[in-house]
């Protein structure tokens, strides 16, 4: 049975209105499929998600002209500070601009907006089915509130049961980590973030929703060894390859869900050193794991433009990025009738860990991580019958 637990006191003055909204989006997730498991459905029933986004960011180009009266903006070369609980303190941290400077970036929604219409855009956004952009640094995306559908297809394809710990990697707001927290206690549930103000801000968050999972700061790559080990890992940032300390904090029979290649893929554990699994059918796409580097090159030279616009292809070229060229990619995805993204996985065995099509011990076969680093495990010719 689902372990419950109340969310804390709604103190913005929303709670009703907040409640409604929720209802909808439920609705809305179980109409598009998702949530048919009645723990994670209460969860997202009963967990505030507001209460993690007190702000949050719309991209676009905000002007004197476009903004509304006393409306901010975050620059594009501005920081984003921690994400706390709102006011003008933290609209400072954040590193925002007046939008009468006309900087191109981002506008800052936020509860605590004088403006009443601004509030209400800002509450119907937390409940929307969408992402949420939460911080941005340099111009850059840092952490983001992920499309609540997306989160919801996630949670169940983590297979909890009753007593089972998780790591999760990347606390972001705090809210995936509540969710969790609802469904399995917060004894069970560890949170981890490389950046010391996400972690700050996410317990702040986690709190205010009457939520204490452990959230600790810690460089992902490397898991938490405090808590293991670990029944299920989840990561809700991308991965180029599966670091070997995740699979070494995992209990036999574990499962890791991570986002790779814009596919999630899910793994299961055999011990420290093996793991197999398939991707999910569904796409997604992370910010990739702070400290890893950026994600490889996706060549796409010599190709067609029609190919380029269908999904499946794209996840393949990301798939063999740098250990295939282009136009073998298109004569495989062509010879082996377009495959989707269930029909790929990965495979970890000791030091060598690869993506394949169909079968591991298959034709065709790719090293995960940065090009070079290891030996491709097969391929044949990608046009051959």
């Amino acid at each position: 049975m689902a372990w419950r637990k109340p969310a804390g006191r709604e103190a913005d003055g929303c709670a009703e209105e907040a409640a409604a909204l929720r209802t909808g989006l439920v609705r809305e997730i179980v109409a598009g499929g998702g949530l048919t498991d009645p723990a994670w459905r209460a969860a997202f029933e009963e967990v505030p998600r507001h209460l993690f986004v007190p702000y949050y960011y719309e991209a676009g180009d905000a002007t004197a002209a476009a903004a509304p009266p006393g409306a901010k903006t975050a620059g594009a070369a501005g920081t984003a500070g921690a994400a706390g609980t709102g006011g003008a303190a933290e609209a400072a941290e954040a590193g925002e601009v007046d939008a009468a400077h006309g900087t191109v970036g981002y506008t800052r929604l936020w509860r605590d907006d004088p403006h009443p219409l601004r509030r209400a855009r800002w509450l119907a956004g937390a409940y929307a089915d969408a992402p949420l952009a939460t911080r941005v640094r340099d111009g850059e995306l840092i952490t983001s509130s992920s499309q609540p559908s997306l989160m919801a297809r996630m949670l169940q394809a983590l297979q909890v049961r009753d007593g089972d710990r998780v790591l999760e990697i990347g606390a972001g707001t705090g809210y995936n980590a509540a969710l969790l927290a609802h469904r399995l206690g917060d004894a069970h549930v560890t949170t981890l973030d490389l950046d010391p103000e996400i972690t700050e801000a996410a317990r702040n968050h986690l709190a205010a929703a009457g939520f204490r999972p452990a959230v600790v700061t810690g460089d992902g790559a490397r898991g938490c060894p405090l808590h293991a080990p670990y029944d299920r890992i989840i990561a809700t940032c991308a991965v180029a390859s599966i670091p070997s300390a995740w699979l070494g904090q995992c209990r036999p029979d574990a499962l890791i869900l991570t986002p790779l290649a814009t596919g999630l893929i899910a793994l299961r554990v055999a011990d420290a050193r093996h793991a197999e699994g398939r991707f999910l059918a569904i796409p997604a796409y992370f910010v990739p794991l702070r400290g890893s580097g950026p994600p490889p090159r996706v060549p796409t030279h010599g190709l067609p433009s029609r190919p380029l616009l269908d999904d499946s292809f794209r996840f393949l070229l990301n798939v063999a990025a740098g250990h295939m060229e282009p136009v073998e990619a298109l004569a495989l995805w062509e010879h082996e009738g377009r495959p989707g993204r269930e029909r790929y996985g990965v495979t970890v065995r000791g030091e060598r860990q690869w993506a394949w099509l169909d079968d591991p011990e298959g034709a065709y076969g790719w090293p995960l991580g940065p090009p070079g680093r290891l030996e491709p495990f097969r391929g044949l010719s990608p046009g051959a019958p």
